[in-house]
């Protein structure tokens, strides 16, 4: 692969561009996952999950702008396949976690894969992502645990989330620009 100047794409950005599908991969589980809670009338699971779905969006975003502003071509790919039933609310969040801490690891090898290139610009536009992993995983941890604790109660699981995200804080005014500017 070449990009736009004509030379060719480090390790860094061919990992970089294979995340961007993931990203959109993630999205889309997320929005599955959104629908089987709005199938089931949960409009607090749903509403978290439909927001989770568009900021795996916002994150694809970012790293096409990243790409885009390093003069990279950026060229998109289809999605994975998702999964769309779920055998409970604790199966669906469940997945959720398992997901984030494979994105987790993906994170960390495209910061491995800029600081063994020298890329420091690389690097330094992964720092704000490795953060937002800590507290993406921390969130679907204790999502987990309160879906665990609630032992079928989903009424009291709703509650908890609304009174949670009651609380949820703004736009985070460190984060990586997004492209289209965050349409």
């Amino acid at each position: 692969m070449t990009n736009q100047s004509g030379g060719s794409e480090s390790e860094f950005q061919s990992l970089l561009l294979a995340q961007i599908q993931r990203e959109f991969t993630a999205a889309h589980q997320y929005l599955a996952v959104a629908i089987y809670f709005d199938s089931m009338h949960l409009p607090q699971l749903s509403k978290r999950f439909y927001a989770q779905s568009t900021e795996e969006r916002g994150h694809a975003l970012m790293m096409v702008q990243y790409l885009l502003d390093r003069d990279v071509d950026v060229h998109l790919a289809g999605i994975d396949p998702v999964i769309t039933q779920f055998e409970s609310v604790h199966d669906a969040v469940e997945l959720a976690l398992t997901q984030e801490k494979r994105v987790t690891e993906e994170i960390t090898e495209l910061t491995r894969a800029a600081r063994n290139e020298n890329d420091f610009l690389g690097e330094r536009f992964m720092q704000w992502f490795l953060q937002e992993q800590v507290e993406e995983v921390a969130s679907m941890s204790t999502l987990l645990a309160v879906v665990d604790k609630a032992a079928g109660n989903i009424f009291d699981l709703e509650a908890y989330i609304a009174r949670e995200a009651s609380t949820a804080a703004g736009p985070d005014p460190s984060a990586p620009k997004m492209a289209g500017g965050g349409l």
